[in-house]
This record gives C-alpha cells, structure tokens and sequence, in this order.
C-alpha cells in the first residue's frame, strides 16, 4: 500500500452550502472542526481509523479523552473477544502476582 507522508498533515479543502455549514456550527463548533470530528466518528466506526489515529486527528492527549468523545457520540469502543481474553489474563497474572508477594 502506498502511502503519502505530510509533514504538517494534509489539508483538505471542499464546499458546503451555507445552509449546511450552519448546522455544523450548530453546536458551537466551526464548520471544519465538526467535519473533522465526522470524520473522525466514521473513520472509527467502520474500522478504518484506530483509537490512535482518532487521538492524533482531533489531539486529544490521552485515551480516556477519545473514549469519552466515542461516548458523546454514540460510538462504542473497538474491543475484540481476543483483547477482552488478553486483558482477563493479565489482571489475573497480576493478581497471582500480588498475592504471592504478600
């Protein structure tokens, strides 16, 4: 797959009716940041963009950040059967760990 690196990000340019434009805004938000969190928020929801690349797109500094835009919106979180096992294991690792230092 090839991919084309910019430094700054790529900028994309399109036109709405100002009709449109106005229910974007609608929220308090520009045009262009409530585009681009559409983006975001579709990207996600089809798979096509990860929790990270979400994180970057909208620079949020953290995770819980991106979880709590996903919930604003309805978005519910990318987790698979196999992190949910991979995450059951290690907490239960770290709790076997625990009660043998005790």
């Amino acid at each position: 797959m090839n991919r084309l690196c910019y430094p700054q990000g790529m900028q994309i340019t399109f036109t709405v009716p100002d009709e449109v434009a106005e229910h974007l805004a609608s929220e308090g938000k520009s045009p262009a940041q409530a585009a681009l969190e559409a983006l975001a928020l579709e990207g996600y929801r089809t798979e096509k963009l990860s929790e990270s690349e979400v994180r970057q797109m909208l620079g949020f500094e953290t995770r819980i950040e991106v979880h709590a835009f996903l919930r604003q919106h309805d978005v519910y979180l990318n987790y698979s059967l196999a992190e949910l096992e991979d995450d059951l294991h290690r907490v239960h690792r770290r709790h076997r760990e625990r009660e043998h230092q005790q």
